[in-house]
């Protein structure tokens, strides 16, 4: 089969063995598949535990060839989506020593085919395309639980989400809305803030302006009863004076690294609250599912390349400049 392989040396389209199915899990054909930030971190070495060669590639939408159980053949032939979080564990809180998402160190979804145990199959949302369903999973997930399970969401609340034009950040943005929250955002581009008003947002501020938290702060007529981010750094500091006493601040990422002069005594005197969050349980994946179908919100796919240029797709990625998914269409039902 081909597929999109990362070695020490080099990064491209191989021709690969397909390997044996196994009890216990299906063979899907890939139809289309979605980029994540981890994929690239991967590519520049910047990831833990990076094993040799790798298919990475942690979403997908494809049709069920073949299982390795006779108990599960009622899978056959259906169109599913992945679910990527693998092995969670038996503690909701966190997950465990054994946990691992698919595309590294297990093979993933940049490829012609794909293993996977069957318990990770669900099938498509009926109201997604193919593409919008291969983008829905990991993002998805990882909205989900940072917004309703760590951030406690409840309806009118008003929230900030951070850096809006990645795929976790918009979902976050699409699932607030349809509770009826009151969302703001930021990011470093005046069309990301016009594209996430026509998503629902109230509004937000380019993070680039000297006086982004003041604006902010007035444009939202005050502070914030949860806010969502996946940077981190230096602008940390400043979500710490805009959330609200008693407010949340959920983190799902580090992308500007550690927070230089952490402000301690905001975060005791002003009783604030700050809660970590990655992927999600087996539980909360379902929920999610359910979650996009009864309120029928569609996946933000920003741009779709051909297999034979995922080249492309990872320079888009690595660009900044997309809004939502990047999807690499792997092949036709």
């Amino acid at each position: 089969m081909q597929a999109l392989v990362l070695r020490a040396d080099n990064f491209g389209i191989e021709e690969v063995e397909l390997p044996v199915l196994r009890s216990g899990e299906a063979r899907v054909r890939l139809l289309a598949a979605a980029l994540n930030r981890r994929d690239e971190w991967i590519r520049q070495g910047r990831y833990a535990r990076i094993r040799y060669p790798a298919i990475l590639g942690s979403d997908g939408c494809g049709i069920v060839e073949a299982v390795g159980s006779d108990e599960h053949r009622e899978w056959v032939g259906k169109t599913v989506i992945i679910n990527p979080s693998i092995g969670w564990g038996t503690d909701p809180r966190a997950q465990g020593a054994d946990y691992e998402i698919l595309g590294m160190p297990r093979a993933g979804t940049l490829a012609e085919y794909v293993h996977v145990p069957v318990d990770r199959l669900h099938e498509k949302p009926p109201h997604m395309t193919v593409e919008q369903a291969a983008a829905l999973p990991l993002a998805g997930l990882t909205a989900y639980r940072a917004l309703f399970t760590q951030g406690k969401l409840q309806p009118r609340q008003k929230v900030l989400i951070t850096g809006i034009g990645g795929g976790v950040a918009v979902f976050a943005l699409q699932f607030a809305v349809a509770v009826g929250a009151r969302v703001f955002v930021t990011s470093g581009r005046a069309e990301k803030l016009e594209r996430a008003q026509a998503l629902g947002a109230i509004g937000g501020v380019n993070y680039h302006h000297p006086e982004w938290e003041r604006l902010l702060r007035e444009f939202a007529d005050g502070e914030f009863e949860l806010v969502v981010d996946s940077a981190g750094g230096e602008p940390f500091n400043a979500l710490l004076g805009l959330t609200a006493p008693g407010g949340t601040i959920v983190v799902y990422g580090a992308t500007l690294g550690t927070v230089p002069a952490f402000n301690l005594h905001r975060l005791f005197w002003r009783q604030l609250h700050i809660v970590g969050s990655t992927m999600g349980t087996d539980e909360e994946f379902v929920a999610m599912v359910r979650f996009v179908c009864e309120h029928r919100i569609v996946p933000v796919v920003d741009s779709v390349f051909p297999f034979e240029q995922v080249m492309d797709a990872f320079e888009r990625l690595r660009s900044e400049e997309h809004m939502g998914k990047i999807v690499v269409r792997i092949a036709e039902a």
